[in-house]
């Protein structure tokens, strides 16, 4: 259980409100490319101007050394757009300036203060242990103690970042309450669902190159699940551990990222759970350019880069028949125009399904949207990292600490 909106009066209270709007950036100009999560967090901000709080918006862009790691001055400008309603932007984050604005801050009024991450304390790297699920240590930072005697209330809707235990994300919550927006609120009732009591036949395809991740994904759900699609390099692994041989080349990509152990993993699935677990039975390979399917009985001799025509019709049906499906990763390389035909295909499965449909971010995302497939997905998760840890059952230090402020208010 956690506080949401419908749980308080706003009105001219002063609320300050952490927002996830790490955008993707042109290398070259500095322009906003997607602005998704800009559009995701405008129904909290609406609501709260609407009902006259005064609003202070807390956001970050990348992090200290990307090239992507700048200003919210533009962010500010799209968001003020997208509201139709004028945010005021201000390059500092607690200086006496930033502190005298806040509390002249008339109601239904709404300041973006600049990237939270150019204060070094919230990039410490002791925030990357989260022992204790206490708020205390961070609320005690300096940034958080100069800010928060001037807010009644702390709304978290930055899901995209529920996985890190930054000052700005759980260190309000030691003084006052800490509430879900209307974006995270919406994403911890949806992936709870899926995750824990889908409807069934429930079909989860994972695909993608993080195949630790979504193996800890499939630990953690496959008692629930009916059916798993696997593809991408999870499915190269899965093959592997029932005992095709891919070529050298595709061990390689395995061994060079890191996932060599995931293969004693995924025998160890297929030994209890191997009727759940479906595997591509032939594959794409990039031969001299060009696409060229192969069964997976066949010799694999060049790297693939995407499933084939019979498993895409395999999955298809699968999906078909499904009530509940979950997506994450790329059915193959789908940057490249010839391998992107599985993971096309299998969005169009997903699209014209009766099933309720969730997409969890990432890369999946931005190719439902690329290929118009979007609006006819039921959720597409703002989450990357967040949503795979929610999926895989893990704690998050965000969810932890809306729980605690339920118990506590």
């Amino acid at each position: 259980m956690f506080l949401t909106m419908d749980n308080f009066d706003f009105n001219n209270k002063s609320v300050v409100v952490r927002v996830d709007i790490n955008c993707p950036l042109d290398p070259d100009s500095g322009e906003i490319l997607d602005d998704k999560r800009i559009r995701e967090v405008c129904d909290t901000l609406k609501e709260l101007i609407n009902s006259e709080a005064k609003v202070t918006i807390l956001a970050h862009q990348s992090r200290p050394g990307k090239k992507d790691f700048t200003s919210l001055s533009e962010h500010c400008k799209v968001l003020s757009e997208h509201l139709n309603h004028e945010v005021e932007f201000i390059d500092e984050l607690f200086s006496r300036r930033v502190r005298e604005r806040i509390l002249n801050l008339e109601p239904g009024e709404a300041i973006m203060l600049e990237n939270v991450r150019f204060s070094s304390e919230e990039v410490l790297s002791d925030w990357k242990k989260w022992e204790g699920i206490t708020p205390k240590k961070q609320g005690e930072t300096y940034f958080i103690k100069k800010l928060a005697p001037l807010f009644n209330y702390f709304i978290n809707d930055a899901f995209p970042a529920a996985h890190r235990a930054q000052p700005s994300l759980v260190g309000f919550s030691y003084y006052m309450p800490a509430i879900a927006g209307r974006l995270m609120e919406k994403e911890i009732k949806v992936l709870s669902k899926v995750r824990d009591d889908p409807e069934n036949p429930c079909v989860y395809s994972l695909g993608g190159a993080k195949a630790d991740d979504s193996i800890k994904i499939m630990m953690n759900v496959i008692k629930k699940v009916d059916k798993i699609l696997t593809s991408g390099v999870v499915g190269n692994i899965f093959l592997i551990a029932k005992g095709y041989d891919l070529g050298r080349e595709n061990k390689e990509i395995i061994k060079n990222l890191g996932l060599e152990g995931e293969i004693e993993k995924a025998k160890k699935l297929l030994e209890k759970y191997g009727e759940k677990i479906l595997t591509p039975v032939d594959l794409a390979l990039e031969v001299d350019g060009e696409r060229v399917e192969r069964k997976v009985t066949e010799k694999i001799d060049k790297p693939a880069y995407d499933i084939g025509s019979e498993t895409i019709e395999i999955y298809s049906e699968v999906l078909k028949e499904a009530k509940t499906i979950v997506a994450n990763g790329p059915a193959g390389v789908f940057e490249k125009e010839k391998f992107s035909y599985g993971t096309r295909k299998l969005l169009e499965a997903m699209a014209n399904s009766k099933a309720f449909t969730v997409i969890g971010g990432g890369h999946l995302s931005a190719v439902a949207e690329l290929y118009g497939f979007s609006d006819k997905i039921d959720h597409i998760s703002t989450g990357g990292g967040s949503t795979l840890s929610f999926l895989s059952g893990e704690r998050l230090p965000v969810i932890e600490v809306l729980k605690m402020s339920y118990e506590k208010y």
